[in-house]
C-alpha cells in the first residue's frame, strides 16, 4: 500500500535540489474517513442529480412528465438538476479528491478534523436546503446562482471553512514544494469566493426572497461573468488539479511535462475570467464588451489544449494499460472531452457561430460533453481508484466497471449527438426565409415539433448514463464489503525545515520563489483573476452612454412587480428569454430588437439562455387578456402540439401581497424611482389594477376572482416591450 505519490508526481526538482539535511522523521495519519464520507456523498447526490435531469429531459417532449404537479415542473426542477449535478455531485467529488491527494502532496494530515466534519455535513445540508427550497419556487432566477440569500450566506460560511481547513494542511506541510495540483486548489478556492461574493450581492426582502443588487445590462454582465467563471473554476480548474494528481498515479508515469503545467496554470486562470461576455453576444451588452469577451474566448484554446495534451502525453508508455484498466479508460475519455469542449467553446464565442448557435440545444450539448464526460467520467475514474485502496482490497469487478464505461460512453452519444442535431435545427430554421422574403417558417411552434424526436433520444442517453452509475454503485459496495476502511492511514516523513535553514529552499528555477510560498501564490493568483472581472465591470457600471436611459421605459406597477415575481417562481426563463437580437429574423418574428435602456428596472435581468419556447420580449399588448388566460389553463388550446404544461395551480393560488411593501422599499434603496410612500398604497394599487383585467377578462366571458396569481402574472405579461414605441408593421405573429 502506498503512503506517499511517487517522487516525479510531487516535483520536477533537478537532483542537486532533491539532497535533504538529516532530520528527524514524524509519524502522522491521513485521514482517509472524510475521504470515504465524500466519496458516498458524490455517489448518492449524482445518482439523485442525474434522476431529476432525466425527469425534467423526458419533460421537453411529453409535458405530462411533470405529474400534474407544481414542485415537480420542468421550471423549477431544471435549476434543482443543474445544482444537483454541479455542486453536490461534483462538488462531492472535488472535495473527495482533494482531501485525499492534498494529504499525501503536503505529506501532512488534515489540518482539522472537526473542520472536515464540519464542511462535509454543511455542504449536505446546503444540498438538502435546495433539494428543498427550489422545487418550491425559491429562486433568484440567476443560472448557477439560483439559491436564496440565506443559502448563499451558508454556502459563503462553509467555503470559508473548506479553506481554512485546506490553507491550515498547507502551512504545516513537511514538503516544501507545492505541486502544480495545489496550485490548481488554491485558485479554486479564492476565485469561487471572489465569484460567488460578487454575484450573489442582494438586498433581502423576506426569508427567502431577495432582489438583485445590480439590474439589467449590469445584472446580466455580472450573471454571466459568475456563470462562464462558475464553469471554469468549480468545473475545470479544480479538476485539471485532480487530473494532475490522479492521472499520473494511475498510469504508474510521471506528468509528461511541469513545465507546460506552470504555463497551462498562469495563462488558464488569467485568460478564463475575460471570457463571460460571449454568452451575452448580439444582446444589449454593450459592443466593446462583448468584444472583450470573443477575443479572450479563442485565446482560450492554448492553455486548455495545453493542459489536455499534458494530461494525453502522460500516458506515454503506458497506453497498453488502457486496454486493461476500466480507470485509465475513464481518464482518457474524461481529457478527451475536456479538449472537445474547451475548443467548441471558443469557436461557440465568435460571433458568426454565435448566431446561429445560441439560444439552442447546441450549448446545451456542449455543456453536456463537458459535464458527463469531463467531469463526470473523471469523477468515476477517481472513485474506482479511491475505492480499492481506502478499503485496502481489489476492485470487486473491473467487468462491471467496463460495462459502466460503455453503457456511460454510449449515453454520452445518445445525448450529444440529438441535441446537437436539434440545435442545427433549431438554428437554420429560426433564420429561414422564403422566396418572397417572409420567414419560412413564422410559427415559433413549427421549429419545436421538429425536434420533439431528439428529446426522446436524449432522455434515453440519460437512461443508458445513469444506468452505468448504478453498477458503479454496486461495484463499490461490494468493493467495500470485501474490504476494511482504512480510515486513518499512517505515514512517515521529516519535518520541513524552516525556509531559513533549507540551504535549498530557494535553489532552482526563478518561479521556485512562489512555488513554495503559498501565500504569494494565491496573492499572484488573485491578482491574476481580478484584472480582467475589473476591466469589463468597472466601466459598464460608472460609464453612463453604457446603458442609456430611455425617458418612457418605467418601473413596474405593483401587481406588475408581483406578476414578474410569480414569472421567475415558476421558472419561465428556463424556457422563454426576453431579449431580441438585432437579426432580421428575429425583429421580423418578435419585433423591434431590444434595447439596453429597457431594462433599467429589471432586477434580475430575465434574459435566458435557451428558447424551448419565443422570445417573450415583445410579447405585451400582442394578445388580448383572454389568451394569455386559455394559454395557462391549457397551453394546447392556444397552440396545438405545444410542449409546454398547464399550470392549474396559478388559478388556485392567491396573490401573496404580505411582502409587496417591503419589496417596494427594498427597490427604492436600490434606485427604482418609486414615489416617496409609495409601499403604503402598493397592494390598493395593485388591488385596483387586478379588477381591471378581471372586467376584461369577464367581456370575453372568463369568470376569475382579482385575487387569483393568473392575474398578476396576466397583468405582467402584457406589460413585457411596451415601454418603447414600435411600428405595428415590425410586429409579425409569433404564434406559440
Amino acid at each position: 500500500m502506498e503512503v506517499a505519490p511517487v517522487t516525479p508526481l510531487i516535483t520536477a526538482e533537478p537532483p542537486q535540489v532533491q539532497t535533504r539535511v538529516s532530520r528527524a522523521v514524524d509519524e502522522f495519519f491521513y485521514d482517509n474517513k472524510i475521504v470515504r464520507d465524500f466519496g458516498i456523498a458524490t455517489v448518492f447526490w449524482g445518482i439523485a442529480g442525474m434522476i431529476v435531469g432525466i425527469l425534467a429531459a423526458f419533460q421537453l417532449a411529453l409535458p405530462e412528465a411533470n405529474m400534474n404537479t407544481a414542485v415537480t415542473t420542468f421550471g423549477r426542477i431544471r435549476p434543482l438538476h443543474t445544482n444537483a449535478v454541479i455542486f453536490a455531485f461534483v462538488g462531492n467529488g472535488i472535495f473527495m479528491g482533494v482531501y485525499y491527494s492534498l494529504q499525501r502532496l503536503c505529506k501532512a494530515a488534515m489540518y482539522s478534523k472537526k473542520l472536515s466534519q464540519i464542511h462535509f455535513w454543511g455542504w449536505q445540508l446546503i444540498i438538502l436546503s435546495a433539494l428543498i427550497s427550489l422545487p418550491l419556487g425559491y429562486t433568484t432566477s440567476k443560472e448557477y446562482a439560483e439559491l436564496e440569500w440565506p443559502i448563499d450566506i451558508a454556502i459563503t460560511l462553509v467555503w470559508v471553512v473548506f479553506g481554512w481547513n485546506m490553507f491550515g494542511t498547507i502551512a504545516k506541510r513537511r514538503e516544501r514544494h507545492l505541486y502544480v495540483g495545489i496550485w490548481f486548489y488554491i485558485a479554486t478556492f479564492l476565485t469561487v469566493a471572489v465569484l460567488h461574493i460578487v454575484n450573489s450581492a442582494a438586498l433581502p426582502v423576506s426569508f427567502m426572497k431577495s432582489y438583485s443588487a445590480y439590474a439589467g445590462v449590469q445584472d446580466a454582465l455580472v450573471q454571466w461573468w459568475y456563470g462562464h467563471n462558475a464553469v471554469a473554476f468549480f468545473l475545470t480548474t479544480p479538476y485539471l488539479g485532480l487530473m494532475y494528481y490522479f492521472l499520473p498515479k494511475a498510469a504508474g508515469r510521471p506528468v509528461y511535462s511541469y513545465r507546460l503545467s506552470i504555463i497551462h496554470f498562469w495563462s488558464l486562470i488569467f485568460i478564463y475570467i475575460w471570457a463571460g461576455p460571449h454568452h451575452l453576444l448580439y444582446t444589449s451588452l454593450p459592443d466593446w464588451a462583448q468584444s472583450l469577451g470573443v477575443a479572450f474566448s479563442v485565446m482560450l484554446i492554448a492553455p486548455s489544449w495545453g493542459g489536455m495534451i499534458n494530461g494525453l502525453l502522460t500516458l506515454r508508455g503506458a497506453w497498453d494499460k488502457v486496454r486493461e484498466e476500466p480507470v485509465l479508460k475513464f481518464m482518457v475519455v474524461a481529457i478527451t472531452a475536456y479538449g472537445m469542449a474547451t475548443f467548441e467553446g471558443p469557436m461557440l464565442s465568435l460571433k458568426n457561430v454565435n448566431a446561429i448557435a445560441h439560444f439552442t440545444d447546441w450549448i446545451v450539448a456542449h455543456v453536456h460533453v463537458g459535464a458527463l464526460g469531463w467531469n463526470g467520467f473523471l469523477t468515476f475514474a477517481m472513485l474506482y481508484w479511491l475505492w480499492p485502496r481506502l478499503y485496502r482490497t481489489e476492485l470487486h469487478s473491473k467487468k462491471l466497471a467496463n460495462a459502466h464505461f460503455w453503457l456511460g460512453t454510449i449515453g454520452i452519444l445518445f445525448y450529444a449527438l440529438p441535441m446537437y442535431w436539434a440545435g442545427f435545427t433549431q438554428g437554420l430554421m429560426w433564420k429561414q426565409f422564403n422566396a418572397e422574403g417572409m420567414l419560412q417558417y413564422p410559427n415559433f411552434l413549427e421549429t419545436v415539433l421538429q425536434i420533439v424526436p431528439m428529446y426522446y433520444m436524449r432522455g434515453i442517453g440519460g437512461v443508458l448514463y445513469l444506468s452505468g452509475v448504478f453498477l458503479m454503485m454496486y461495484n463499490l459496495i461490494k468493493t467495500a464489503n470485501a474490504g476494511t476502511l482504512l480510515a486513518a492511514e499512517k505515514a512517515h516523513a521529516p519535518a520541513l525545515l524552516p525556509a531559513s535553514e533549507d540551504p535549498h529552499a530557494d535553489a532552482g528555477h526563478w518561479h521556485r520563489w512562489i512555488e513554495r510560498r503559498p501565500l504569494q501564490l494565491a496573492i499572484g493568483a488573485t491578482v491574476a483573476i481580478l484584472i480582467g472581472g475589473i476591466v469589463e465591470m468597472v466601466p459598464t457600471f460608472l460609464v453612463k452612454s453604457n446603458v442609456p436611459t430611455i425617458a418612457s421605459v418605467k418601473p413596474y406597477t405593483s401587481l406588475e412587480l408581483q406578476g414578474r415575481d410569480l414569472y421567475i417562481k415558476e421558472g419561465c426563463s428556463n424556457c422563454h428569454t426576453q431579449m431580441v437580437r438585432p437579426f432580421r429574423s428575429e425583429t421580423e418574428r418578435y419585433g423591434e430588437y431590444s434595447k439596453a435602456g429597457e431594462f433599467v428596472y429589471d432586477r434580475p435581468f430575465l434574459w435566458g439562455s435557451k428558447r424551448t419556447g419565443p422570445d417573450l420580449h415583445r410579447l405585451g399588448g400582442k394578445y388580448p387578456h383572454s389568451w394569455h388566460y386559455n394559454h395557462m389553463m391549457d397551453p394546447t388550446s392556444m397552440s396545438p402540439g405545444s410542449i409546454m404544461p398547464p399550470y392549474p395551480w396559478m388559478f388556485e393560488n392567491e396573490i401573496d401581497y404580505s411582502t409587496l411593501p417591503a419589496k417596494i422599499r427594498v427597490l427604492q434603496q436600490l434606485g427604482t424611482p418609486y414615489p416617496a410612500g409609495y409601499d403604503k398604497q402598493a397592494v390598493a394599487d395593485a388591488r385596483r389594477q387586478a379588477e381591471g383585467i378581471v372586467q376584461e377578462l369577464k367581456k370575453e366571458d372568463i369568470e376569475v376572482k382579482s385575487e387569483k396569481e393568473i392575474v398578476a402574472l396576466i397583468a405582467y405579461l402584457q406589460r413585457l416591450g411596451t415601454d418603447i414605441k414600435v411600428k405595428p408593421e415590425q410586429v409579425a405573429a409569433s404564434a406559440q
